[in-house]
């Protein structure tokens, strides 16, 4: 069953939107290397910066380059960090595109021991417990698990230099799981059934049993009488992230696929069984792409869009609401990847993060 839903991801991946909104026929080395142009175009990019520092003395007034010398650019930390993880992903991806050089270039650039050991030192200093927790951390975790899974020496020497920053965001989480009394419940970088969902990814690829018991006990504690949720009230303005679909799409990789479609049933009925009469769920439009928080919504298209894939691809292949799910992940999909440009630095700095992650099937199983 796995392997023909995955089929299904790679149909949904075959047409893509280049500039401007026209189609391509496929996602092919030039439709990567346009991902790849948006990631290396702010990776060592400083500036603009939004920067979210805790100073506890004069010593800890410095550029973002010093900061944090791996992850200071494309605009703020988590950005940086997915945005590495888009060239790793494209690279692992396409081995020979022509982006490829400049992308390891990159990655060996920030990468080294030297760096890793300054941002692991900034996340264990006093005051930063909750740095990028959980949003940025999870990403981190993530980029890690792009590296291990990755047949390449470089690759490896990267995931190894990476070992610092990866146990202090591994301490970050196991220190804040088991004190967390409620899941946050939000469209943005709070989120925790988002985070979860990678973390949850993270440990299987690298066979942390220990802390996947951890994750998967804290989405059961979180979710699993979670009942009827208020789809009609998504999106709010600024999400980039929907709380329901994020909801079922950590809890399929929870739950054994027969009881995730009873779950989902009960969570989400506002899926119809048959064939629908009124949408059940529109893609959104941002009102201005250029606003660093309306733009989200343009990254909601996309999240959505590889959520329903991920939630079709646990159901068992004789459920009768694949093919809603998977027509309405179509339709986000596309209105989703029309908008990945270069046009505004506010959504091209991460949102062919996005993209990437959508387009390669990344969390589907395989």
């Amino acid at each position: 069953m796995k392997s023909s839903l995955f089929a299904l991801v790679l149909m949904f991946s075959a047409r893509m939107s280049a500039t401007g909104g026209e189609m391509v026929s496929q996602f092919d080395v030039n439709a990567a290397t346009r991902f790849a142009d948006l990631a290396l175009a702010c990776v060592h990019r400083e500036y603009p910066n939004k920067i979210s520092h805790s100073l506890n003395s004069d010593q800890d007034v410095a550029p973002p380059r010093k900061l944090t010398p791996a992850f200071y650019g494309c605009y703020d930390w988590h950005s940086s960090v997915h945005g590495h993880w888009l060239l790793a992903r494209l690279a692992r991806t396409f081995p020979d595109a022509p982006f490829v050089p400049s992308a390891r270039e990159a990655l060996r650039q920030s990468l080294t021991s030297a760096n890793i050991a300054q941002e692991a030192a900034y996340l264990r200093a006093e005051g930063r417990a909750s740095f990028e927790r959980p949003y940025g951390l999870a990403w981190l975790l993530q980029l890690v698990a792009e590296l291990h899974e990755w047949n390449d020496p470089q690759a490896r020497e990267w995931a190894q230099n990476l070992r610092p920053a990866e146990q202090a965001a591994l301490d970050r989480f196991q220190d804040w799981l088991p004190k967390l009394s409620n899941p946050v419940r939000i469209g943005e970088h709070a989120q925790t059934a988002f985070a979860l969902g990678l973390l949850l990814d993270y440990a299987r690829s690298t066979r942390n049993e220990t802390f996947k018991s951890l994750v998967e006990e804290r989405a059961r504690d979180f979710y699993l009488k979670d009942r009827n949720c208020p789809l009609a009230y998504e999106p709010s303005g600024e999400d980039f992230l929907s709380p329901c679909l994020a909801e079922a799409d950590l809890m399929r990789r929870v739950l054994p696929s027969a009881e995730f479609a009873g779950w989902l049933g009960s969570f989400l009925p506002q899926i119809p069984f048959t064939n629908r009469g009124a949408p059940w769920l529109k893609p959104v439009v941002s009102p201005d792409p250029s606003d660093p928080k309306l733009a989200h919504l343009d990254g909601l298209n996309l999240s959505r869009a590889w959520m329903l894939i991920g939630i079709a691809s646990a159901l068992p292949r004789d459920d009768s609401r694949l093919p809603e799910i998977t027509s309405v992940a179509e339709e986000h999909r596309r209105a989703g990847l029309a908008a990945v440009t270069d046009t505004h630095y506010e959504g091209g700095h991460w949102l062919g993060s996005f993209a990437a992650y959508l387009v390669t099937g990344r969390g589907i199983p395989r």
